[in-house]
């Protein structure tokens, strides 16, 4: 996996972090609106500063809500983190939760998945049969 923290400037811009992140401006705003990220950096002129840590930060947010994770759990891991190492416990039983539910969801779509593309199959083969013509 590329370090990706290498190749960033020392600080972005929100458009520059939400364009890394493949995000709109708008979601880090939301994020940082309602407690899942605290404390960022701000210029001189109150501009939102992005460093490597609040990427990496955002980074893992992302890809816990990517996952299926709440909102409301989101926030409630970001509390329990800033409450420091004495909620270790809790922040794992959480995380180990949400790895249930993730490789639950994951089963689903491959049990799901043959019916699919058994369908497609079909309707491509039932496609192929209309456009291909008969008594050639």
């Amino acid at each position: 996996m590329p370090d990706h923290a290498a190749e960033l400037p020392a600080t972005l811009t929100i458009q520059q972090a939400a364009d890394l992140l493949g995000v709109n401006p708008h979601t880090l705003r939301y994020y940082e609106r309602v407690g899942l990220l605290t404390s960022v950096p701000r210029s001189a002129r109150t501009h939102r500063l992005y460093t490597e840590r609040e990427i990496g930060a955002l980074r893992f947010l992302l890809l816990l809500r990517a996952t299926g994770m709440t909102i409301r759990q989101i926030k409630v891991y970001v509390e329990l983190l800033s409450q420091g190492p004495d909620t270790l416990q809790q922040r794992e039983t959480l995380l180990a939760d949400h790895e249930r539910q993730v490789l639950a969801q994951i089963s689903a779509l491959q049990q799901g998945l043959p019916t699919i593309q058994r369908k497609l199959d079909l309707y491509r083969q039932k496609r192929h049969e209309q456009t291909t013509p008969t008594g050639v």
